[in-house]
């Protein structure tokens, strides 16, 4: 798959997804048109924000007093979002826009908030910039703002281009994550909370050069990113170039090349299937895909959960007991914190009650 290929279909995922993401890219190379073809290819209404061109008002709302009382008015762009419900804002030329500006898209950007007016839950937040060397007035992006996005590189593929100037350029594809495709998100997060306990140090490791700190780093908003992405990219069966595009844009080049390889070696059981069979379950050998393996387990629990669902879980836990306690602790933890009504301790919890007792968790 080429490279414009699979950054395409990063882009597209991520939109579904609902993660905010900046494109990267030369001036000239397309960024914008891919963004707008992508929003109308979606049903999409798509608002621009030039950032270079605002003040800070335009994000943080123009304060207005009513009846003795201060409040920040939002811009017509962001009532027309909040009129239609969902759509697209683009944040274009982002590396133009200076500090003060950055600063006040800090809550637009996470929380969708403008002003005193919280846009719908179904506006996703995209951006395009240039690299500050290559854009007019360029500043780097603050760490801040930069944690906040999924970091994707555009570049220009010449066939592809030569092709498009002789027939038309075809629409982007749009992901299609199905009904439901949030279950993932419970091996994800398992995933990510393994290899918090594998690599700790790259839990948060923000970069010390303002370059590097513009673009995507470590954070536990990343990782947490990174679960989500994650997830839509296992449900909307992306390819393996995609999804790492969308890993290491969220927390950087470097822990994101180490998490996907270690986790490609995992070959985890489908939590699902071992809650259905808790006696199939087979502890792995290996500290980090055990713990990821019952961790999964767990989440998978806690995810929908019952009284049938959470005796399963027990009893694969059960297995974890007799010979590793100590990795199967967090996932025991879990469970005795979210015991449902009318379930009592079942006997696979003998192995943990010293532990689940001085804690206070689990009562007998």
């Amino acid at each position: 798959m080429s490279k414009v290929a699979a950054t395409t279909e990063a882009l597209s995922i991520a939109v579904a997804a609902k993660v905010p993401v900046l494109l990267w890219g030369a001036p000239g190379t397309g960024k914008t048109s891919v963004l707008r073809a992508l929003a109308d290819a979606a049903g999409l209404p798509c608002e621009v924000v030039i950032a270079s061109i605002r003040e800070p008002s335009d994000f943080a709302g123009l304060p207005v007093v009513i009846d003795g009382q201060v409040t920040f008015a939002p811009p017509s762009w962001a009532r027309r979002l909040h009129a239609t419900g969902h759509g697209l804002l683009f944040l274009d030329e982002l590396s133009t826009a200076p500090p003060a500006v950055q600063a006040a898209l800090l809550r637009v950007v996470l929380e969708r908030v403008v002003g005193d007016l919280t846009l719908p839950d179904e506006v996703v937040v995209v951006a395009a910039a240039n690299p500050p060397e290559q854009a007019a007035d360029g500043w780097d992006l603050s760490a801040p703002l930069a944690n906040r996005f999924c970091h994707l590189d555009w570049a220009v593929d010449p066939r592809a281009f030569a092709e498009g100037m002789a027939g038309g350029f075809p629409a982007p594809p749009v992901a299609s994550l199905p009904d439901g495709w949030e279950r993932q998100l419970v091996a994800a997060r398992a995933l990510v909370s393994a290899f918090a306990t594998v690599r700790p140090a790259l839990v948060v490791a923000p970069p010390l050069d303002a370059t590097s700190a513009g673009r995507g780093w470590p954070s536990p908003r990343t990782w947490e990113m990174t679960a989500r992405l994650l997830g839509a990219a296992r449900a909307a069966d992306a390819s393996a170039d995609a999804l790492s595009a969308l890993v290491r844009g969220a927390v950087g080049d470097g822990a994101g090349a180490e998490f996907l390889a270690w986790s490609s070696e995992l070959d985890l059981p489908d939590p699902e299937a071992v809650l259905a069979d808790p006696s199939s379950f087979v502890l792995p050998e290996r500290g980090d895909r055990a713990y990821a393996a019952l961790s999964s387990v767990a989440a998978a629990v806690l995810a929908e959960l019952t009284v049938e669902r959470w005796y399963a879980g027990w009893k694969v836990l059960g297995v974890a007991g007799e010979r590793a306690p100590d990795v199967a602790a967090v996932a025991a933890r879990l469970l005795a914190r979210n015991r449902p009504p009318g379930a009592s301790a079942p006997p696979e919890s003998k192995a943990f009650l010293p532990l689940l007792r001085d804690a206070g968790m689990l009562q007998p």
